[in-house]
């Protein structure tokens, strides 16, 4: 049973946001998973106060069993629990789509934490640094705080999600033929910067919805479970508007090669040929442009890839393979696909200043890369050390919040001139 609990108050499920905000004076809510009552007690000693709801539990099964309509923001998880553990209880916060935070802590080995908040980032779920036992009220409380302070920051952007592609599997009653229908679809560019020479290449189109009452929201709540025809829709209009949007990039002064994310069913069923054809920019400084497949996709047909490919690049369109890594099974047939850029999947990038695994994956990812000839792309950068890393290992462009999230284009070309201008005074 639940060891402290506070009356309930109205949760961010009853008023769904695409980009939960953080209000300082908002009431939060913690759950604390321990078999040691001791633990129990001293979390909730330091994490008691006026404007926090805590409840403590004494196995995973006692949690599910009080898990109600309002989940907790923090959920702080010790790995072994008895006849549980913290796996099973991923698990389970994944099948609920969890969409709070996972604080991890143990006194098992560092090596083992790391591995268990893996296996939660490959649930979806948002993991923070795991605290290794005994801890003090200081790292608590610096770990919840720094917790705010990334979802005060998520907030400011209106558009952070777990990842831009898997987003918190939102479901706001809006399907995306309904978006296309009502004229909600908005695009935004998360810039791509060359890492060697410092400076912005390109950038990334992103679909975003404009809801009249819930502002901006995440593709990860309207992508999933929207039908073929109106995925296709949505590509053309993707491209549409990233060969309309070059124009006004390079008037600006920054002709950026764009990137377009598009299935293997687009490349086959849509007219990309004769659209870059017709509408493709006069400007003999446009560089072309990018369509990002996933890795899963890609390996299904090579042979038909490798053809779409080829007339494509007639064009001036060259394909990207996206999400590369995520199943670490087809290095070995790179080769055999015909991609000029390769884009690591965020999975493998995160911690690789620290993981020496990851570290290790993306040294054999950019070396193969390379040696086919293909440019390399590390999205979903977020730490320094990660930029640190991947620039010694030689990767050749970096994608992340560390740079900057996505925008409206309106913004990264401001951003961009504002970067020019610290160049310029430097």
């Amino acid at each position: 049973m639940p060891q402290s609990t506070h009356p309930a108050q109205p949760s961010r499920a009853d008023h769904p946001s695409p980009a939960p905000r953080v209000d300082a004076t908002a009431r939060r809510k913690y759950f604390i998973v321990d078999d040691e009552p001791s633990v129990r007690n001293a979390l909730c000693a330091v994490l008691g106060s006026g404007d926090v709801e805590l409840a403590g539990f004494a196995s995973a099964q006692e949690l599910l069993e009080a898990w109600g309509p309002e989940p907790p923001d923090i959920i702080f998880l010790d790995i072994a629990l008895g006849r549980s553990d913290a796996v099973d209880v991923i698990r389970s916060l994944a099948v609920r789509q969890f969409r709070g935070a996972v604080q991890l802590m143990s006194g098992l080995s560092p090596e083992l934490h790391e591995q268990v908040k893996r296996v939660g980032e490959q649930h979806g779920l948002a993991m923070l640094p795991p605290l290794a036992k005994p801890f003090r009220a200081g790292q608590i409380q610096t770990a919840v705080q720094n917790h705010l302070a990334q979802r005060r920051r998520e907030g400011s952007t209106a558009t952070r999600v777990t990842g831009d592609d898997d987003g918190f599997g939102l479901k706001f009653g809006a399907s995306l033929d309904e978006i296309l229908a009502n004229g909600w679809l908005q695009f935004y560019y998360q810039a791509k910067l060359d890492l060697r020479r410092k400076f912005v290449v390109g950038a990334e189109v992103l679909a975003r919805c404009r809801h009249p009452e819930l502002g901006i929201i995440p593709p990860g709540a309207f992508l999933p479970d929207a039908d073929e025809d109106s995925l296709r829709r949505l590509s053309t209009l993707a491209l549409t508007a990233a060969l309309d949007d070059w124009e006004k990039f390079a008037a600006a002064g920054f002709p950026l090669k764009l990137a377009v994310n598009v299935t293997v069913n687009d490349l086959l069923k849509l007219p990309i040929h004769a659209l870059v054809r017709d509408l493709r920019p006069a400007d003999r400084r446009w560089p072309g442009l990018i369509l990002e497949v996933t890795e899963d996709q890609a390996v299904r047909d090579i042979a038909l890839a490798q053809e779409v490919a080829t007339q494509l690049r007639i064009y001036d369109i060259t394909l990207a393979l996206d999400d590369f890594g995520s199943g670490y099974s087809h290095l070995a047939r790179l080769k055999e696909l015909p991609f000029s850029e390769v884009k690591l999947d965020r999975a493998m990038v995160a911690n690789c200043g620290e993981d020496s695994q990851n570290a290790s994956l993306c040294q054999t990812a950019i070396d193969l890369a390379h040696h086919f000839g293909a440019t390399v792309v590390a999205e979903g950068i977020e730490k320094r050390s990660e930029l640190h890393a991947l620039t010694a290992m030689g990767c050749d462009v970096g994608q992340g919040f560390l740079f900057a999230p996505p925008m409206p284009q309106d913004k990264l070309i401001a951003l961009l001139h504002e970067l020019t201008q610290k160049v310029a005074l430097a």
